[in-house]
């Protein structure tokens, strides 16, 4: 059997020895389409070479590419597990031509690919062409010798692809497989296309036109090739098997799943375990490229994909948490092509275990309730939506996940009625997907890229150096020239202004010339990640494209900027050696005042964590090791043990940046992929202080810390509160915590004294005649008293002890404090049966402006917000006494 892995080798050397460039499958988060959320398709990494925005890499290239389709309008989730062939996660096989060879050479390499590297038999394949492509129908018979019954003509859509109503487009050749007539199903275009006999297993588009409104307007300048083929499929049609589940790849994953719940799959099983092999592919290779679970945006769609998987996993009587169990297995079978699933294993693990864990908490209780709502349902009827929000909103059920729960029986749900309110819900807890994450780049720096090439960075080793303007855009379009007062974004041939990026906040400084112009630079982008773009205004003079001018950085910004940016580094390899190899970057802001590192961990640091963390990087500073950068490849950096932050896209080149002392195994204390500015040395952090840690998501935790002057002069200011402290308690700093623990307890032993002195008062004791009077109001003996300051915990007792002195009657008393006050009415047991203390401290809760009170006929209490109609209370209950006295 021909393994998938040996699968996609072979299609990747088959068209490397006919020389296409091999291109490294991009992050699932696509870094050049803000309109999609995950990479759906092989082409999408080439999407503006195809629109003429950028050069190609090669004249031809080849590419196996991850792709996620499992949000927005391409979401196949729902059918995941229960079809042959849909997934979330798949690989794009593909061969692409840019400019080079057309239809003939694409038709030659997909058949000599097929039936000699693959030995397909020729007899069971068929193509389908655009009604109108005489030359692609031709090409079929002259290159594969298909006869006319095999090679369908189509007129619809299905054979015609275009990027958008604008921009490329052509006609395509789909290659289908026949898996046998014992499949029911017919041809492409017959009335029997739906059936799963004839399955689609590769499409050659041919991008030859241009649109523009959806019409077609001309043929664009370079004839492109853009294929694809789907690895599951084809290794389905290679294993001689008819569903992608069967293959080797989902049978060993599903072989892993069975031998953690120790039993094999049935036919009633099947699809929760297809659905767990797909969703740990999926969610594998999401976190692998960044995503984390959340409840919006990218994370949300992942969240969805974790807890379906968890619910079947539920289903399949799975007692402990399943999938990351599973992980190891993915890993082995799947690490090989994608180091970076070997990379992300340690967070992928704990991601799902922590994420499975919590879903397991909520599962059952919304399970349940999805019984009791569905109790009354019968096959057919649905589900109302306010029941599946419920689920969504309380219980974290997404809605697919409701629908996937009733599927078995036949119970549809209520789509309009769950929208309605979704809507009504707050907008961050929306399904709403609020864009890309990556600012959209206006088509002006496309433009301005492709013919001036990428801007050559100096700042590396200079703070200063000369440039030629090569644009100017002002109000978002390119000008040739502006004058004093006009707000620009200036682009330099070279610079040595840091551009934003990478949590690295961009240069300020001037940008000037000999004839007077002067600049101020306030922020320097980076569009297109490799631009570097001056923000500023025209103070003096006037610039022109073509101008030779002077840049000067602030050099003392840069070196604030750079030691935060270093502390960065040295904090993430102390937080990995204090808490686990887990520990990964989850992004970084590198600004002049402050740095902020946000990692994953599912737990707040302690203070012992947080002091070791601390002194670790601050023993690193004191060795003041210089810091070396080299250039390497890639591949070659993360062989050298260099982190790489997951889903970062790099170039052909890396900057690999280490610094701190070497280990006894002689490892650098921090090595990790870094395009940004650096110290010299260690030593140029000067100090580190961690001033704050927080959370900011599910397992996601952020440390802010102050370097250098900054945190010098945070630990004076609170050394100067100390002293101040010190100097208001008369006594010296090392003494101020004892001072300030016996002044509490002295505060306690004087609380304590007081509150027994305003009881004793209260009984009319200690010498006093403040003590509590007895009136008698009709024919009850009545005591009332105001008391200021009493704790209202006093109350109750204050009134057993009256309810003992009156032997019967009625007391009530009142604790008057800032801006509240307690009130409690006791009846003797004597009394109770003709009034009730509940009645009466409802009158005297009134009086002071409260509501309600509660409690026995014997004892009540309540309260109410104005201390000072507290005698105004009292008389209330001495009122409704009369009233019931002579009722």
């Amino acid at each position: 059997m021909t393994s998938t892995n040996d699968i996609r080798r072979t299609f990747i050397e088959y068209f490397e020895k006919r020389g296409h460039a091999r291109v490294p499958s991009a992050p699932l988060v696509p870094h050049n389409d803000p309109s999609l959320m995950f990479v759906n398709a092989g082409m999408v990494p080439f999407k503006n070479v195809f629109t003429g925005l950028e050069t190609p890499p090669a004249p031809r290239a080849v590419s196996a590419q991850k792709c996620v389709r499992a949000g927005g309008k391409h979401n196949d989730l729902d059918n995941v597990g229960y079809t042959a062939r849909h997934h979330t996660f798949f690989e794009m096989l593909g061969n692409f031509s840019f400019g080079d060879y057309f239809k003939e050479q694409a038709i030659e390499h997909a058949w000599t690919l097929l039936t000699k590297e693959f030995g397909l038999d020729p007899d069971r394949l068929l193509a389908t062409v655009y009604h109108t492509d005489d030359e692609a129908y031709a090409l079929w018979q002259k290159i594969a010798g298909l006869p006319e019954d095999r090679i369908i003509r189509i007129a619809t859509k299905d054979n015609f692809w275009a990027m958008g109503d604008d921009g490329p487009c052509g006609p395509c050749s789909e290659v289908f497989w026949d898996h046998g007539d014992h499949i029911a199903g017919g041809p492409p275009g017959s009335p029997d296309e739906d059936g799963d006999r004839f399955v689609e297993i590769w499409n050659l588009v041919f991008m030859q036109n241009e649109q523009r409104g959806g019409e077609i307007v001309g043929d664009l300048p370079s004839q492109n090739i853009d294929t694809g083929m789907g690895l599951e499929r084809i290794a389905a049609v290679l294993q001689g098997v008819h569903n992608n589940y069967d293959t080797d790849t989902f049978k060993t994953l599903i072989a892993a799943a069975e031998a953690q719940l120790h039993e094999g799959a049935s036919e009633a099983t099947i699809a929760s375990h297809r659905i767990i092999a797909d969703h740990l592919r999926a969610t594998g290779f999401l976190i692998a490229d960044g995503v984390l679970p959340s409840n919006e945006g990218r994370g949300y769609v992942l969240r969805r994909i974790m807890r379906r998987a968890m619910r079947h996993a539920h289903l399949l009587g799975a007692e402990t948490p399943l999938m990351h169990r599973l992980v190891p297995t993915l890993v082995a079978e799947m690490g090989q092509a994608y180091p970076e699933l070997a990379r992300g294993q340690a967070l992928i693990e704990e991601t799902l275990e922590r994420e499975e864990t919590r879903f397991r908490e909520t599962l059952e209780k919304g399970l349940r309730l999805l019984d009791e709502a569905t109790g009354n349902l019968a096959e057919g009827d649905e589900l109302d939506g306010e029941v599946a929000f419920k689920l969504y909103d309380t219980y974290g059920f997404p809605y697919d996940l409701t629908e996937d729960a009733l599927r078995a029986q036949g119970i549809a749900v209520d789509r309009d009625g769950f929208d309605a309110a979704m809507a009504r819900q707050r907008e961050a807890a929306r399904a709403a997907w609020k864009g890309s994450g990556e600012a959209a780049d206006s088509e002006v720096w496309f433009a301005i890229a492709e013919r001036e090439g990428a801007t050559e960075f100096t700042g590396y080793s200079a703070t200063q150096g000369e440039g030629r303007v090569v644009a100017i855009v002002k109000d978002g379009e390119e000008v040739q020239s502006a004058g004093e007062g006009d707000e620009v974004v200036l682009l330099t041939n070279q610079t040595p202004f840091y551009g934003e990026s990478g949590g690295q906040s961009g240069d300020s400084g001037t940008i000037s010339t000999h004839a007077g112009l002067r600049i101020a630079v306030r922020d320097t982008g980076k569009p297109l990640g490799r631009l570097h773009t001056h923000q500023g205004v025209v103070e003096a003079g006037s610039v022109t494209v073509g101008d030779e001018v002077r840049l000067s950085i602030d050099v003392d910004r840069r070196d604030r900027i750079r030691a935060n940016h270093s502390a960065t580094h040295l904090v993430h390899a102390a937080l990995r050696n204090r808490l686990g190899e887990g520990v990964t970057q989850k992004g970084s802001l590198v600004a002049e005042g402050r740095m902020r590192f946000d990692f994953s961990h599912p737990t707040p640091l302690t203070a012992e964590d947080i002091a070791a963390i601390e002194a670790e990087v601050n023993a690193e500073i004191r060795a003041n090791e210089p810091v070396d950068t080299r250039l390497m490849s890639p591949d070659e950096a993360v062989e050298a043990g260099a982190l790489a932050l997951f889903g970062e896209k790099y170039g052909d080149e890396v900057r690999v940046l280490s610094m701190g002392r070497a280990s006894d195994e002689g490892r650098t204390y921090s090595v990790e992929l870094c395009g940004g500015t650096h110290v010299n040395a260690t030593g140029d952090i000067q100090l580190f202080r961690i001033v704050s840690e927080s959370a900011v998501s599910s397992g996601v935790r952020r440390i802010e810390a102050l370097t250098g002057e900054a945190a010098r002069a945070w630990l004076v200011a609170r050394e100067e509160g100390l002293k101040d402290a010190a100097a208001a308690l008369r006594t010296t700093p090392d003494e101020v915590t004892g001072r300030i623990e016996a002044l509490l307890d002295e505060r306690k032993r004087l609380e304590k004294e007081l509150a027994a002195a305003k009881k004793q008062l209260a009984l009319g004791g200690g010498g006093s005649a403040a003590g509590p009077q007895t009136e008698t109001v009709g024919d009850i003996a009545f005591s009332g008293q105001v008391i200021e300051g009493l704790d209202p915990k006093e109350l109750r007792p204050l009134l057993d002890e009256a309810k003992q002195r009156l032997g019967s009657g009625v007391a009530a008393l009142c604790a008057a404090g800032e801006g509240k006050a307690a009130f409690a009415v006791a009846v003797t047991d004597d009394l109770t049966d003709r009034f009730s203390a509940v009645d009466l401290v409802r009158a005297g809760v009134a009086a002071l402006g409260g509501k309600g009170g509660g409690g026995r006929p014997d004892m009540a209490q309540g309260g109410g917000p104005d201390p000072s109609k507290a005698e105004a209370a009292l008389d209330a209950v001495r009122q409704a006494l009369r009233e019931a006295v002579s009722a």
